[in-house]
């Protein structure tokens, strides 16, 4: 699971440039599902056929990145962001571009006090070039970038950026190669545009037009220092989302994925997201609405190159999705026509 995560995370793919990314699942999966493509946003849709009821289960590939806005005659590149790009954690952080130019993040310090977080107006991206000229070689107006960090193997802890939401990718692919036998008719979809408004999650999803739709994402913790008082911490197992700005999680889909979880003895907390929202959102409003639900995986520092999981939260994810995708969901009422 670990090399899956590093390889994930580390592949390049802001919203809307996930075909890096998108083609390493591909060729992972490919042997173990019965069809696979993508569709006209870019989503990977794979297949595992079964008699059943359809099962979706669905991951965002993008990451949170920048875009070129200008390029000044001394070479200084001004940006804006592309999802959820914070002032706090972006100066003097690494950036790279698609074609594997990089560069850091500077600040107009003379205009901006030292004891204040700086907006993403008064920043600008250095890749050590000497004019205009020199930048358009390399980089030109609306090409993206990610941040860059190497992952970290703490023991039980990992650290990288992308993990939102590259990790729980891996955890889903993993879960394919460990499913045995399973009577549900299976899509895994991974999905594109998530960072900017869950846009690869809708039309998939409408597409598919499944029974059940289970979107896996990272969530906040709060088990840091003054941070968000949330109950949910790493290490405790996987969280059940109730609800976060996007979904409000149905009584009848929370039951079934609780009973599951509870019959293979996975550890789950109860997730209550007091801002952001997932794929589960746009899920659950597509046409006449589709039972959605989420799992999430425990993240702290997420939307930065530090972003750090438990590896046994990850391990318990992947063995919820594969409980979750062997338990027959006609039997609990998914797809039944009252």
């Amino acid at each position: 699971m670990r090399e899956l995560a590093e390889k994930f995370t580390q592949a390049f793919g802001p919203s809307g440039n996930e075909k890096e990314i998108r083609d390493i699942i591909k060729k992972e999966i490919k042997n173990y599902v019965d069809e696979i493509y993508v569709d006209n946003l870019g989503s990977l849709i794979a297949h595992k056929k079964g008699k059943g009821k359809k099962l979706l289960f669905a991951a965002h590939m993008d990451e949170i990145g920048i875009i070129v806005t200008h390029i000044d005659e001394k070479g200084f590149i001004r940006f804006a962001p592309v999802g959820g790009v914070y002032p706090i954690i972006s100066l003097g952080q690494r950036i790279q571009f698609g074609n594997g130019q990089k560069g850091v993040i500077g600040v107009e310090f003379k205009d901006i006090p030292r004891d204040k977080i700086p907006p993403l107006s008064k920043m600008f991206i250095d890749i050590g070039a000497s004019s205009k000229k020199d930048v358009e070689k390399t980089v030109n107006i609306g090409d993206m970038a990610c941040f860059t960090r190497e992952f970290v193997d703490l023991g039980k802890k990992w650290v990288s950026k992308a993990m939102d939401d590259r990790l729980c990718c891996a955890a889903i692919v993993k879960a394919i190669k460990n499913i045995k036998k399973t009577v549900n008719d299976l899509y895994f979809v991974f999905t594109v545009q998530e960072e900017v408004g869950l846009r690869g999650g809708k039309t998939s999803t409408y597409s598919v037009d499944p029974d059940l739709a289970i979107a896996v994402d990272v969530t906040g913790t709060g088990d840091t220092p003054k941070g968000f008082t949330m109950a949910v911490a790493l290490g405790e197992g996987p969280a059940l989302k109730i609800m976060d700005y996007s979904i409000v999680v149905t009584e009848k889909v929370k039951t079934f994925m609780k009973k599951v979880a509870d019959k293979n003895k996975i550890p789950v907390q109860m997730e209550i997201l007091q801002f952001g929202g997932t794929d589960a959102g746009a899920m659950q409003m597509t046409k006449g609405g589709i039972s959605s639900g989420c799992i999430s995986i425990p993240t702290r520092y997420i939307h930065t190159p530090g972003e750090t999981v438990d590896k046994d939260d990850v391990e318990k994810t992947v063995k919820w999705i594969v409980s979750l995708s062997e338990t027959d969901i006609s039997k609990e009422g998914f797809g039944n026509k009252k």
